[in-house]
């Protein structure tokens, strides 16, 4: 068990060191499959802003970056399967060629939401980055362009992932055991 000041991890999935090694890998295939051309890369907060500031200093283009904010799991550990957008982008997206990173992917619900609500946008291109796919709990299956892990069905905290809005700040994913 593993304890913070915002409560216990039963262990760490991911460490620090695994997490970096497999961004590094992510932000060179990024930049090499978008070599001569400018990127979009619009992370989805508030849970991918860790990955997201971690993953464009590993990207070698020129790129902008946008936000879009939403929620759908309130403070539990299920979603709720309604989608609420908490924060639009600031600019136009249409004819961009546009990434979407995300923390995790489960369900898929939430990201086939966005992909269609981005999609009616008009960008050139729209590709979606994941740090952690959880391939167990899908109800809509989604195309990942970019994966950074698959794991099983747990509830997981750390870089950037939360419970009730704590736990973001853990280096690490880890499992978190005291819900």
């Amino acid at each position: 068990m593993f304890m913070t000041r915002q409560g216990s991890c039963s262990r760490v999935l991911l460490s620090a060191t695994q997490i970096q090694e497999r961004v590094r890998a992510l932000g060179a295939r990024i930049t090499e499959d978008y070599r001569d051309r400018s990127l979009v890369v619009l992370a989805v907060l508030k849970g991918s802003c860790v990955f997201a500031s971690d993953l464009i200093r590993e990207i070698d283009l020129p790129l902008r970056v946008e936000f879009l904010g939403v929620a759908s799991y309130g403070d539990g550990t299920r979603t709720t399967g309604i989608v609420q957008i908490t924060q639009d982008l600031t600019a136009p997206i249409v004819g961009d060629d546009v990434l979407v990173v995300e923390d995790i992917v489960d369900t898929g619900l939430t990201l086939r939401y966005l992909l269609q609500l981005l999609e009616l946008r008009g960008p050139r291109t729209l590709n979606v980055c994941a740090l952690l796919h959880k391939p167990g709990r899908t109800r809509e299956p989604i195309d990942i362009d970019y994966v950074g892990f698959t794991i099983d069905d747990e509830f997981v905290v750390g870089y950037g992932l939360d419970h009730r809005q704590l736990y973001r700040n853990l280096p690490y994913v880890g499992v978190l055991d005291d819900r």
